[in-house]
């Protein structure tokens, strides 16, 4: 059911951040392949009063304006070895295949422990990919692996927290090519030295935390990192070697109110475009430990290092249009209201949870051609509602209205048509807003597609 707080949910006007509202998503790791941008979270449950993470989530898009949410790709199940704590990942993509490495609480030694899975698509199925942990010595400090392949093709795996470690993976990416080290924390390379050897009442510059990201770029190694203790900000070190040793070049995200007391970035280059992913609190009824991901562009400085990003409510803005004139999965949205995203293993991802005042937002929507057509697939197990369409905004010209009644179950879907007979053109957003009694569960909304012609003796035909 919809929240007090979510229905509450203020509407900001051209707010693409966080990106994702259906559930939140933290520590955020891009990854390109092909066409697509991928980021991979975690998932903190709704109310958490700690980090109540069992899963990790994945989501796409096309123009970094409107993200398919591809469901809920692996869990703890997936590992055998795990019963706790779901945290911080990251997914790479060699050979072929797709490998995403986790940290979880092992039940064999007690403490924190690296894993890996792998599959052949970037959405899976996920299998663990050894049936056992990559890296498990029994301590806390194993979280947060961060992934590089060098430009040589050797591969090298990062973690921890307060430590940074780090070990060469043979090409297979399962395995260790050599010993886990310690990398050592200087004043010069981190701001401080590690913390057993930090002196009590000296003031540090700065420090580092948790959350590594590796990257290169122009030959230099970046590490970046969340710094500061708590609460976080983001900073980076910079290294001609991928071990180190690293000169710290300052913050990148300053402390700032995002209200969340951790933040984890991860950065991808993509269509020509740079991206910086982190995390903020700021969903209705976010916070410290109801996270979600969001982004910032940005551009590199003209010497090849990092500006200073600051969080953003707006975003980033469209580099694609979206084609109404294809099947469009409900899931794939730039902003919404109220509602959530569920799965089976027959029908994929749909939006549930919709009640009387939720909305949809579809950002960047070609309408070149005049449609004449709007088709859904849809459900309900009770008196069904409205869905109308607006374009804009929420109270923008309504061009098409549909009655949904009850199908027979929540899972249960029919197909619905109805004519535009609005007069519809350019790029545009497309608004789905529902109506029904208050309080109620209304509906479950699949995909939608629109039409340039009416067929005739359409079934379920409704003007």
């Amino acid at each position: 059911m919809a929240t007090a707080a979510a229905m509450a949910m203020p509407i900001i006007s051209g707010a693409q951040n966080p990106i994702v509202q259906t559930w939140f998503t933290s520590d955020p790791a891009p990854m390109v392949d092909g066409d697509r941008m991928y980021v991979y979270t975690g998932h903190d449950e709704d109310g958490a009063d700690f980090f109540w993470m069992y899963e990790w989530r994945a989501y796409s898009t096309t123009d970094m304006a409107n993200w398919t949410d591809h469901g809920s790709l692996m869990s703890l199940d997936t590992f055998s070895w795990a019963d706790d704590r779901a945290w911080a990942a990251q997914t790479i993509k060699r050979n072929g295949k797709y490998y995403w490495y986790i940290c979880a609480h092992s039940k064999l030694s007690g403490g924190m422990a690296i894993g890996v899975a792998v599959a052949d698509s970037p959405t899976g199925p996920f299998k663990d990919a050894l049936g056992k942990p990559l890296f498990d010595n029994g301590k806390w400090d194993n979280i947060d692996p961060t992934v590089l392949i060098d430009d040589d093709g050797q591969a090298y795996l990062y973690w921890g927290n307060p430590n940074i470690y780090v070990a060469k993976l043979n090409e297979d990416m399962v395995s260790f090519n050599g010993e886990v080290t310690m990398m050592e924390q200087t004043e010069e390379g981190f701001g401080a030295p590690q913390m057993n050897k930090r002196e009590k009442d000296k003031k540090y510059k700065d420090c580092y935390t948790e959350g590594p990201w590796i990257t290169k770029r122009n030959g230099k190694y970046m590490l970046l990192y969340a710094a500061g203790g708590v609460p976080e900000h983001i900073a980076y070190s910079i290294s001609d070697t991928p071990v180190g040793p690293w000169k710290y070049m300052g913050p990148i995200m300053p402390l700032e109110d995002t209200k969340s007391f951790t933040n984890h970035c991860g950065v991808a280059d993509y269509k020509g475009h740079s991206y910086f992913f982190y995390h903020t609190g700021k969903l209705p009824g976010g916070g410290g430990f109801g996270r979600s991901a969001a982004v910032e562009e940005f551009k590199y400085n003209a010497d090849g290092t990092f500006p200073i990003i600051h969080h953003t409510d707006k975003g980033v803005d469209p580099i694609g249009k979206l084609n109404p004139f294809q099947r469009v999965e409900a899931e794939t949205m730039a902003f919404s209201r109220g509602v959530k995203s569920e799965q089976n293993a027959k029908d994929g991802v749909y939006i549930t949870e919709i009640h009387n005042g939720d909305y949809i937002k579809v950002r960047e929507v070609d309408f070149s051609k005049q449609p004449r057509l709007f088709s859904t697939s849809v459900s309900s197990g009770i008196r069904g509602g409205v869905m109308e369409l607006h374009l804009d905004s929420i109270k923008g010209e309504k061009i098409a209205e549909i009655k949904i009644g009850n199908t027979g179950g929540w899972e249960n879907w029919t197909s619905v048509n109805t004519e535009i007979e609005k007069t519809v053109s350019g790029i545009r957003d497309l608004y789905f807003v529902f109506k029904g009694e208050k309080g109620v569960k209304l509906m479950n909304f699949n995909w939608w597609q629109m039409s340039l012609s009416v067929p005739p003796r359409e079934k379920n035909f409704k003007k």
